[in-house]
């Protein structure tokens, strides 16, 4: 059994603790408090961390790790379409899972992920490239494969995709998951859901509420996306224009419920998230790569008047400067400064673990729960400590005790 003693403890799931204790035996957690609060006999001797804040390890609810090597070659752009073209132009057909190109960036991104917090993840994957770095590192989370076709009739690419996922990967869990509505047919829509629900994993994601651009294809069937479609060969004259919003579209397909991770929602209005605040679906934010791709700041704040659930993501470095997710939560304090800082890192923590399945497991300090913990140093007295965590921490601040870091248990 080790005890820790810091400066402060943030649980997460109660108030943080100045001058706290976090107790360990075995990976787990036993207990978390004070002495003041009767925690821990006094045959205990803790180890004095010092000017530390100890808080559970960051989920990253979306990041597409496959996609690291292009950081720093697709330039922000102003609309949302215009970036996908550079993207698209940058990838040059570099798919492979085996890769080598795909696969050196993609370990280094894990890396960095978790040097500055993040403990499991949800990981968008169309190679698969991913799950064996990630268990090699011992990350854990979700991979969804992601399926594209907006011609596709059927579940038959589900088939064809099938002995992909057939791996085992310890921790690392593989899903499907579509890809957005102006790719992926109504059809395949609905298959994946299926596949889903009869799955182990259970859990899907999806690209929503991103762009105008994807707001106007719903809604009239006109605009760049129906272009980049005819363009490439893609349109099908037989899809019915929905004449709705992204979540009503969905929502009539019968494809999002409490189990799946909404993507982005920067164009969602107040009835889209009301709904899917009462389907209990999760809404995962990523203000940073928004702004990059040029879909604008998402409205934080009345994501969190809605009462969805709001989790938070880096998305990928071809979109992102870093996958710090403290760098995510500063953007977030800035954007909406009338969201208080616990629900911030409530987001960040424990809302994502839930999305992901991974709560009962992760995302607070609670007793019982895998000893997943940050230690976070502190620059001197800091008398607010979750505003003080959403203002931005560097990597060089962060170890971890019990994963992946040098203070273990």
């Amino acid at each position: 059994m080790t005890a820790y003693r810091a400066a402060w403890v943030c649980p997460i799931e109660r108030p943080p603790i100045r001058d706290g204790l976090v107790i360990v035996e075995a990976g787990r957690i036993v207990a978390v408090g004070s002495r003041e609060s009767g925690v821990g006999s006094r045959e205990i001797h803790p180890r004095d961390l010092g000017n530390v804040v100890l808080m559970p390890g960051l989920i990253n609810a979306h990041v597409h790790f496959e996609l690291s090597w292009l950081r720093g070659r697709v330039p922000p752009a102003a609309a949302f379409t215009d970036w996908v073209k550079l993207l698209v132009a940058a990838r040059r057909g570099v798919e492979r899972a085996d890769d080598p190109e795909v696969l050196q960036p993609l370990r280094a991104a894990i890396v960095e992920a978790q040097a500055s917090g993040t403990v499991a993840v949800g990981d968008i994957s169309n190679s698969l490239a991913s799950p064996g770095p990630m268990q090699a590192a011992g990350l854990d989370g979700v991979v969804f494969h992601e399926l594209l076709g907006f011609k596709e009739r059927d579940g038959s690419l589900i088939e064809r995709t099938r002995e992909a996922r057939a791996g085992a990967w310890g921790n690392v869990r593989v899903s499907l998951a579509p890809h957005a509505p102006y790719s992926t047919a109504p059809e395949l829509f609905k298959a994946i859901r299926v596949a889903v629900d009869q799955s182990r994993c259970g859990i899907t994601s999806v690209h929503l509420g991103e762009s105008p651009e994807e707001t106007e294809f719903l809604a009239s069937g006109t605009g760049p996306w129906r272009r980049v479609l005819e363009y490439l060969g893609l349109w099908r004259e037989d899809w019915e224009i929905p004449a709705c919003g992204p979540v009503e579209y969905l929502d009539r397909l019968g494809v999002i419920d409490s189990r799946t991770l909404v993507v982005h929602g920067v164009q969602f209005d107040d009835a889209a998230l009301a709904r899917l605040a009462a389907i209990g679906a999760t809404l995962v934010t990523c203000p940073r790569s928004n702004q990059w791709v040029g879909v604008g700041a998402p409205p934080i704040e009345r994501f969190y008047q809605s009462g969805v659930a709001v989790a938070v993501g880096t998305d990928s470095l071809a979109s992102v400067e870093d996958l710090n997710l403290f760098s995510e939560l500063k953007t977030m304090r800035r954007i909406a400064p009338g969201v208080s800082a616990a629900k911030l890192l409530e987001s960040a923590t424990f809302v994502g673990a839930r999305a992901l399945g991974l709560d009962g497991e992760l995302g607070s300090l609670t007793p019982g729960k895998r000893a997943a913990i940050l230690a976070i140093e502190l620059p001197g007295p800091v008398d607010d400590i979750e505003e003080h965590l959403v203002s931005g921490v560097d990597p060089a601040r962060v170890q971890h005790l019990g994963t992946f870091g040098t203070l273990g248990t």
